[in-house]
């Protein structure tokens, strides 16, 4: 039986222009599938992933959750003969998932490009500084001042005691940031948990898992072994990626925990305490929580870029914007954040006031691009993982007909 396959070439070339150049290099000899932990008899992965690409067969990749479930430890790419570097080629093909599946289109695109980088920057950068011009606060404090009120009159002052007017011009700026990104992240996770299933033929099935048991036999567990990094654990080619990892995801949770306080504290407790808008004691648990993070974050992405720079010069890597891009973006976060209080502590305010707008300017762009970056795979492998799961279920398997 003839098959007529029409392949998608803006789909191969998007591929190689995004690292995934070596990919005509494959000729199916599947020492790919031998090297990856991850490869089973009835799913030889990641050679089922390269005959895909090779074909154009784009519909099919962007529906398939194994592409979400590789790491890029390096193994495929070490032991193949012909140079192929499939973990290469996997990675190329997610960062052309994330653009299909991300929401607006238009800031999708923008995403994918080093050339965009000034417009990247620029559309946060010229947005708060407007916001910082027409809020009256642009002016430099005095030592004194700055001493005892840190960046919380940034934006400026008011002595409405519901919600002070930092807050509020900082609430409009990252609050539509997350919007704009939770917005998009929803829309890209229906959209591959539909293709998901289609791909197993489970779009019509008997019985459906309530959202609590979802989250118990499916979620969680994703969620844990994401947590106890255990499939990092059976790398063998680049086992040092742990060490970058393991402290940064720790660190943004920290962070989390940190952000979740600083809302709560700022946006309600503040109305009832007006002394809550203040700048949080070097001394409040909090306050070590967030230093500590900082440093964690800093530390493992070091860590990344001294791991990921070795890789690109020995051949074992390919150099891609999308790779560096959520680097830099965090780096940016954490460094500033650091100089920022730093300058605070030894009193200069006008040094202060510049490193804490590209802080702010840092932070808008992590929340404001994540799901068109590699900050993306944190979520959407996180769903391809409890799908791996789902798919072996007895919701999708019925044991009856075993």
């Amino acid at each position: 039986m003839s098959m007529n396959v029409q392949p998608d070439l803006d789909f191969i070339k998007a591929m190689k222009e995004a690292g995934g150049d070596t990919l005509k290099q494959c000729y199916q000899c599947a020492t790919c599938s031998v090297a990856c932990p991850l490869s089973t008899d009835d799913k030889p992965f990641p050679r089922k992933e390269m005959i895909l690409a090779q074909w154009g067969l784009k519909d099919k990749l962007l529906s398939d959750p194994n592409i979400f479930l590789c790491h890029h430890c390096g193994d495929c790419s070490a032991m193949c003969p012909r140079g192929a570097k499939p973990g290469d080629v996997l990675s190329a093909i997610r960062a052309y998932a994330y653009r299909s599946l991300g929401w607006p289109k238009g800031l999708a695109e923008l995403c994918s490009s080093v050339k965009n980088l000034p417009i990247l920057i620029g559309i946060p950068a010229v947005a708060i500084f407007i916001l910082w011009l027409i809020s009256g606060g642009m002016h430099i404090p005095a030592g004194e001042q700055f001493a005892r009120v840190g960046y919380t009159h940034f934006f400026g002052h008011w002595d409405f005691r519901w919600l002070s007017k930092n807050v509020l011009f900082i609430d409009i700026i990252m609050l539509t940031a997350v919007g704009i990104a939770i917005t998009s992240v929803y829309k890209g996770i229906s959209k591959l948990w539909q293709g998901m299933q289609a791909s197993v033929g489970a779009t019509e099935v008997p019985y459906r898992p309530s959202v609590p048991q979802f989250i118990k036999m499916f979620l969680w567990p994703a969620l844990k072994e994401i947590l106890q990094h255990d499939r990092f654990k059976k790398c063998t080619e680049n086992t040092d990626r742990i060490k970058g990892h393991q402290p940064l995801m720790y660190a943004f949770i920290g962070l989390f925990i940190v952000t979740l306080y600083s809302m709560f504290t700022q946006d309600v407790i503040g109305i009832f305490i007006p002394s809550m808008h203040g700048p949080i004691s070097m001394w409040n648990p909090i306050k070590v929580l967030a230093n500590v993070s900082a440093v964690a974050m800093i530390v493992g992405l070091g860590i990344l870029w001294m791991n990921r720079t070795k890789m690109e010069a020995s051949g074992k890597a390919v150099n891609t914007f999308y790779d560096w891009f959520i680097i830099w973006i965090m780096m940016g976060v954490g460094v500033t954040g650091l100089a920022a209080e730093l300058l605070r502590l030894v009193g200069i305010p006008s040094l202060g006031y510049v490193v804490y707008y590209l802080h702010l300017i840092s932070v808008a762009m992590l929340f404001l691009y994540m799901p068109y970056t590699k900050f993306a795979h944190l979520v959407y492998r996180t769903f391809a993982m409890a799908f791996e799961r789902y798919r072996d279920s007895a919701f999708i398997k019925n044991p009856l007909n075993q």
